[in-house]
């Protein structure tokens, strides 16, 4: 069964902000475009399921964010590093920006740096609400989880990267919490 054109057309009206969503997930332009074929793949082939009272955007996070999910299992069950990868400093895929003029490239560095280094939840959280504009339970929808998380996610999310871009980032590991727990006996 192929899907109705009027499903093809809401798409491919879907694929920027889709692309956008992915990128923010993983960081690689290459990566990114393999996950919204993925995504557009998974769609197409089960339009049947789609509700049409629901926004095709929700829906299709939906599907990137459980793709995304997969290929992180997957990879964390079979892992390469390439000769050139251990090589190449941590920030290479940022050099891209250096030339424009146009851009502060110290703020996209920075501004990049702070969001990769979030948790994912929390990363796909703000990127949804903040950027592509969800509403709480819309992003609860796509991430399928309850919307009191989503609001925790994204509190503690905006909290870390505020931290990180004014420089009081907590140590690695450390969670800001950690250090007021105490054991009572």
């Amino acid at each position: 069964m192929h899907a109705p054109a009027a499903f093809r057309q809401q798409l491919l009206g879907a694929i920027p902000r889709l692309r956008r969503y992915a990128r923010s997930l993983v960081f690689d332009a290459s990566a990114a475009d393999d996950l919204v074929q993925t995504t557009l793949e998974r769609a197409l082939s089960h339009w049947h399921q789609f509700d049409q009272r629901r926004d095709i955007l929700v829906w299709l996070t939906s599907i990137a964010h459980n793709a995304h999910v997969d290929e992180q299992r997957r990879r964390a069950r079979m892992s390469l590093v390439e000769p050139a990868d251990a090589e190449a400093p941590p920030h290479a895929h940022l050099d891209r920006w250096r030339s424009d003029p146009g851009t502060d490239v110290g703020l996209r560095i920075d501004l990049l740096a702070a969001l990769h280094s979030l948790p994912v939840d929390q990363r796909e959280a703000l990127v949804l609400v903040c950027v592509e504009q969800f509403s709480y339970l819309e992003c609860a929808e796509a991430l399928s989880v309850p919307i009191g998380t989503v609001m925790s996610r994204i509190s503690r999310g905006r909290a870390a990267l505020r931290a990180r871009l004014e420089g009081n980032a907590p140590a690695a590991g450390a969670t800001s919490g950690a250090r007021n727990l105490r054991r009572v006996i």
